[in-house]
């Protein structure tokens, strides 16, 4: 039997680094996706081959094992068979092909796109019913153990449980979420990738989750509290304790803990339909993961310096995990075009690439095709 994946990237519209924290986070599928055909074949290799990424990869379902190095794309892979078999889901060879327009390593989720199809096609192949939301989780699993990418669970999440017209608010604690409508009338969501890429596994993505981590350490013992993660920390324990935290790990926390609250505030604007007031929470999200949590660059400051002055643009912000990729524009149709030219000028200017855009539309998540 043969079948095909459509798995869209995601974008996240705020809510970022907060998720590997437990806290709220506001993804939604958009209509870049990765296609994935697979067919069942005896034994127990696996070929897949990816469209403009080289010859084709041929492992071994028996000699599987967490990658000690910066990952390749098929460790994703891989790393989706691994932790399928480890959750006791016993696989059978393959033949894989890849082709997608999602572009990689701009934090788009290409990689959960990858992981999701790979899970979906591989389980429908062999028979396997396993609910979107466990597969989620699996491969969460597999970027976490087998890549080495210490991810939070959004991105699975996204790519998996999206719903078209619609934002995903996720409790990345209970795991509890809802939809929420994106009525955006004459506006419209526009990303613009910076092209400056960033590999997670080999970036300081890690040690960011760590400074967290540490952060929630000192928290408890500074305060005598049992502070499980930085979701359960409010601005007032941050202030109570600032002057015994390391001025880093202060920042840090404080970023998390504002943008738990302005995930919140910005999923009760779009239900109300405020798009004014959620430009706002985008501006204020971009400059503390500018200021606090350091983890922007040059090219997304500029992207989003560029665009909010223009009349038309309601917000922007860097979205992803950053060190590089996109940002993200809520801004009137009508003025698209000239947010285009003013940012192609702008890296012109710096001598930097030109930049991509796309005009996204919110779609709903993985789909299953089976192919007669």
């Amino acid at each position: 039997m043969k079948y095909k994946v459509i798995a869209p990237g995601r974008v996240n519209l705020i809510g970022e680094h907060t998720d590997y924290n437990q806290g709220f986070v506001l993804p939604a599928a958009i209509g870049l996706f990765l296609e994935l055909t697979c067919e069942s074949k005896q034994g127990r290799n696996i070929t897949a081959t990816a469209e403009g990424l080289g010859v084709p990869e041929i492992f071994s379902l028996d000699t599987l094992a967490p990658v000690i190095r910066d990952p390749l794309w098929i460790d994703y892979l891989k790393g989706v068979c691994w932790a399928l078999e480890k959750a006791g889901h016993l696989l059978s060879g393959a033949d894989i092909s890849i082709h997608s327009n999602l572009p990689i390593g701009s934090g788009l989720s290409s990689s959960a796109a990858l992981e999701l199809a790979t899970a979906k096609a591989l389980t429908a192949a062999n028979g396997l019913e396993i609910p979107l939301s466990e597969l989620a989780l699996i491969c969460q699993q597999a970027e976490n153990e087998f890549v080495k990418v210490r991810c939070g669970i959004m991105d699975q999440y996204a790519v998996a449980l999206g719903r078209k017209n619609h934002a995903l608010l996720l409790d990345c604690r209970s795991l509890d979420y809802k939809y929420i409508p994106l009525s955006l009338g004459k506006h419209c969501l526009l990303i613009i990738d910076s092209r400056v890429e960033r590999s997670l596994g080999s970036s300081v993505y890690n040690r960011r989750r760590e400074e967290c981590e540490e952060t929630v350490r000192r928290l408890s013992a500074i305060s005598k509290k049992e502070f499980n993660s930085l979701r359960e920390v409010t601005l007032d324990d941050l202030k109570e304790c600032c002057a015994y935290l390391p001025d880093i790990l202060y920042r840090r926390g404080r970023f998390v803990v504002e943008e738990n609250i302005r995930v919140q505030e910005a999923a009760a604007a779009l239900q109300g339909e405020d798009l004014l007031s959620f430009g706002y929470f985008m501006k204020r999200s971009h400059a503390g993961l500018r200021d606090l949590y350091e983890v922007s660059c040059p090219e997304l400051d500029l992207i989003v310096d560029t665009v909010v002055p223009v009349n038309g643009v309601l917000g922007a912000r860097m979205t992803g995990a950053g060190f590089g990729g996109c940002a993200l524009v809520l801004l009137e149709r009508d003025v698209v075009a000239a947010v285009t030219r003013q940012i192609e000028a702008a890296f012109t200017a710096m001598n930097w690439c030109k930049p991509y855009f796309y005009t996204v539309e919110i779609v709903q998540g993985i789909r299953l095709v089976e192919i007669p």
